[in-house]
């Protein structure tokens, strides 16, 4: 009798121990069976998410927001004005999502449309917030997309929209450069496109890129270079004068002579921007420091896991981090999510996990709830 008891107490302290303490991750999928989250967070907490729908070749770009913590969201909007004129295949030419001047959401994507004319789409959200702008072409003569782009705004009303091609007359990787359509005006016009970095460093073809605004309007880009076709570096581009000017610092080696197809992503912390990557299929993050430009010693993801590719971020205001990553996934081919969450110090925690589903040409994405826990989209 006395055994049983110590049981059913040692199973009650249990029990009382995992209340208090609950878990601060949790999984969810994408809305309405969705692929290629983005999510964002507006200075208000709300949540902004971005996901695709439909065939790989010719899809949809969906808008949801939750004002809830991500327990309910808004019905979604259809993004893209033309039917069809989103793309899925590579799981990197999909839609990318930004917050800007008093919260308007602000989208960029490859067009479907293949060849050496496929256009670089932008949309916006609409002064009432109740649909997405007709989509426009940035692309004024840098034509040649392969890789996806990306797209980042400030709150004060600028609006970047970047991805790389080759420069005009020219071809290969290594005169691929990474261009820059800017708007001064909240995404209403667009200057002419212009090139971002004046080093030859190249771009990796079919790699993605991804660009992000912090709170001061610093502009941040990571992209893959493709320098003498075996030096596939990722290179972080920042910018402190709204895209007059950029400096460049080489963050990863990697010798590799063939495309690898991936991704970078970006969320400010309370003290830094925090920026993931992939480098010889593994995942790394790295902390900027806002005054100096440069990034901290990269953190690899712990353990061992089979190819790691598609990396994301997410930072709560108790300084901690959840990085998470997808493994086992390849073309034509879903796979698994994995995360870490680190403390304010840099350091692991206990909390680690990995989960089955992740779907083909899909990715995972990450954000903070109002309490200060974390959600994975997958």
């Amino acid at each position: 009798m006395m055994l049983r008891l110590w049981v059913l107490m040692l199973s009650v302290s249990a029990l009382a121990s995992n209340i208090d303490r609950p878990r601060k991750v949790t999984l969810m999928r994408v809305p309405a069976g969705g692929i290629q989250p983005q999510v964002a967070v507006d200075a208000k907490g709300a949540i902004h998410m971005l996901f695709y729908q439909g065939d790989p070749q010719h899809g949809d770009l969906y808008y949801v927001r939750s004002s809830h913590g991500g327990a309910a969201f808004s019905t979604p909007l259809r993004v893209n004005s033309a039917p069809g004129s989103a793309i899925a295949v590579g799981n990197i030419r999909g839609g990318h999502l930004a917050i800007g001047k008093n919260g308007r959401v602000h989208v960029a994507w490859n067009g479907s449309q293949g060849g050496p004319q496929a256009p670089m789409l932008y949309a916006r959200l609409n002064d009432a917030g109740s649909a997405f702008e007709p989509q426009r072409n940035v692309i004024q003569s840098a034509y040649g997309l392969d890789g996806g782009g990306a797209v980042a705004a400030d709150a004060l009303g600028d609006v970047y929209v970047l991805w790389h091609a080759p420069e005009p007359g020219k071809e290969g990787e290594g005169n691929r450069r990474v261009w820059m359509a800017r708007s001064r005006d909240d995404g209403k016009t667009f200057e002419r496109e212009k090139t971002a970095y004046d080093q030859p460093t190249g771009v990796c073809a079919c790699c993605g890129l991804n660009a992000f605004a912090d709170r001061s309007g610093t502009l941040y880009v990571l992209y893959r270079s493709a320098t003498e076709m075996v030096h596939r570096d990722m290179y972080l581009l920042l910018s402190r004068d709204k895209g007059e000017s950029f400096q460049g610092q080489d963050i990863s080696k990697w010798n590799v002579g063939y495309c690898v197809m991936s991704s970078e992503s970006f969320v400010e912390s309370p003290t830094s921007v925090l920026a993931a990557w992939e480098t010889e299929k593994q995942a790394y993050f790295g902390r900027i420091d806002p005054a100096s430009g440069k990034i901290s010693a990269p953190l690899l993801a712990p353990g061992s896991g089979e190819n790691r590719k598609y990396p994301a971020v997410a930072a709560n205001a108790q300084g901690e981090t959840l990085f998470v990553w997808t493994e086992g996934m390849g073309w034509k081919k879903g796979g698994r999510v994995a995360w870490q969450i680190y403390d304010k110090s840099g350091a692991p925690t206990a909390e680690h996990g990995t989960a089955d589903g992740v779907p083909a040409w899909s990715l995972v994405a990450a954000f903070r709830r109002p309490d200060n826990s974390f959600t994975i989209v997958y």
